[in-house]
C-alpha cells in the first residue's frame, strides 16, 4: 500500500451508486509542508538524504565550525536511529516534521503500517466482527486504560485509541508521550488493517496543552484521510 499526498481529489458523482469501485492501491493524507515523509521500504536513503541536506541548508553558514560539525553529526546520528527503529517494526511510512512549525520545532511523529489477521486452517475470514478485530489488534501491545472509539473514515470501519505511554529509557524514549493510534479496515479486503499511529510529547508534557492541540490537528488529519484506487 503505497502513500499519495497530492491535495487534489477525484469526486466519485454520478452513475451507478451500487457500481463496484476500483480495488485500492494505497492512502492519501494532507499533511503541513513543515512535514516529511520517509518511505520505509523503497526510495529510504535518497528521502533521509533530502531531509538532512535542507536541514543542514538553513545551519547559517558563517557559525562557529567547531560546534556546526559535531552539531550536524548529531543531528543526522538521530535521525537516522529514528527512521531505522520505524524501519525495525516493519512499518510503510514515517512523517516527521523536519521545520520549525512558527517559532518552535514539534516533537511528534506519525507512523504508517499494515496489520494482517490471522486466521486458522481452512477459514476465509475472520469469525469476528470488524470492531472487536481491530481492538484485539490495538490491544497486542497490551495497553491498559487507553480511550477506545469507532466510526468511519472514507467508507471504512476505524477504531480509535488515544493513551499516554511512560517513558522508557531501555528503549529510546527518554520521555512520556501522549499516543492516537487508529486501525482502518481496508476496503473490500477483511484479513488487512491500515494502522497510522501519531505520537508526540508535547511541549515536555503529554498531557500539556500544546498535546492537546496536537492530537486534535491529527484526529483533523484522520478525518480527512482518503483511499486511493486504481
Amino acid at each position: 500500500m503505497q502513500p499519495d499526498q497530492t491535495e487534489t481529489t477525484t469526486e466519485r458523482g454520478g452513475g451507478d451508486n451500487d457500481a463496484p469501485q476500483a480495488p485500492v492501491t494505497g492512502y492519501r493524507v494532507l499533511l503541513p509542508s513543515e512535514w516529511a515523509q520517509i518511505p520505509l521500504r523503497h526510495g529510504t536513503e535518497d528521502a533521509v538524504r533530502r531531509v538532512l541536506d535542507e536541514a543542514f541548508a538553513r545551519i547559517p553558514a558563517d557559525g562557529p565550525q567547531d560546534k556546526i560539525g559535531p552539531y550536524k553529526r548529531e543531528l543526522e546520528r538521530r535521525f537516522r536511529a529514528s527512521v531505522a527503529d520505524a524501519q525495525r517494526s516493519k512499518a510503510l511510512d514515517l512523517y516527521l516534521p523536519v521545520k520549525p512549525m512558527g517559532d518552535f520545532t514539534v516533537g511528534a511523529s506519525i507512523l504508517v503500517s499494515e496489520s494482517v489477521v490471522p486466521r486458522r486452517a481452512g477459514e476465509r475470514h475472520p469469525a469476528a466482527e470488524p470492531t472487536e478485530v481491530a481492538v484485539q489488534l490495538l490491544a497486542r501491545d497490551g495497553v491498559e486504560d487507553a480511550d477506545l472509539s469507532s466510526g468511519d473514515i472514507d467508507g471504512a470501519l476505524a477504531v480509535r485509541r488515544e493513551h499516554v505511554a511512560a517513558a522508557a529509557p531501555a528503549k529510546g524514549a527518554e520521555v512520556a508521550s501522549r499516543r492516537v493510534e487508529y486501525v482502518l479496515s481496508v476496503p473490500d479486503d477483511p484479513e488487512r488493517w491500515f494502522v497510522a499511529a501519531f505520537s508526540t510529547v508535547g511541549g515536555g508534557d503529554p498531557r500539556d496543552e500544546l498535546a492537546e492541540a496536537l492530537v486534535e490537528w491529527f484526529d483533523a488529519v484522520m478525518a480527512n484521510f482518503r483511499w486511493s484506487r486504481a
